[in-house]
């Protein structure tokens, strides 16, 4: 069975690639062209039937960016099993708030530097 990038999700993945959010945005600047010490990411990756913001296969990495939309209770649940489902295959989830790229880029790039193998 196909987990990566399903066929059937291709056009929402190329709809969420034109409109990144603005933190997806500057995060993005960061991690394309393997800016980040050579590591490939991808944007608006499938796995199985989540959409993730960006995923570095060869570390089976997994970064989300959160925004005000995650903020409640129903989204907080959402979220954990969306996070508890991808650890379970083997992948690690870090999860940022919108307003930490913004204000601590610094910081973040490192916390995903201190996932990689």
């Amino acid at each position: 069975m196909r987990r990566h990038n399903k066929r059937i999700l291709k056009q929402y993945r190329k709809d969420l690639r034109k409109n990144l959010t603005p933190a997806e945005v500057f995060l993005w600047t960061k991690l394309q062209r393997k800016q980040l010490d050579g590591r490939k990411f991808r944007r608006q990756h499938s796995i199985d039937n989540f959409i993730v913001d960006f995923y570095c296969v060869s570390e089976k990495l997994i970064i989300e960016l959160d925004g005000q939309v995650h903020f409640n209770a129903v989204a907080q649940e959402k979220d954990y099993f969306r996070t508890q489902h991808l650890e379970g295959l083997g992948l690690t989830v870090l999860r940022f708030e919108n307003k930490m790229v913004f204000e601590n880029l610094p910081s973040v790039l490192q916390e995903i530097r201190e996932h990689f193998g």
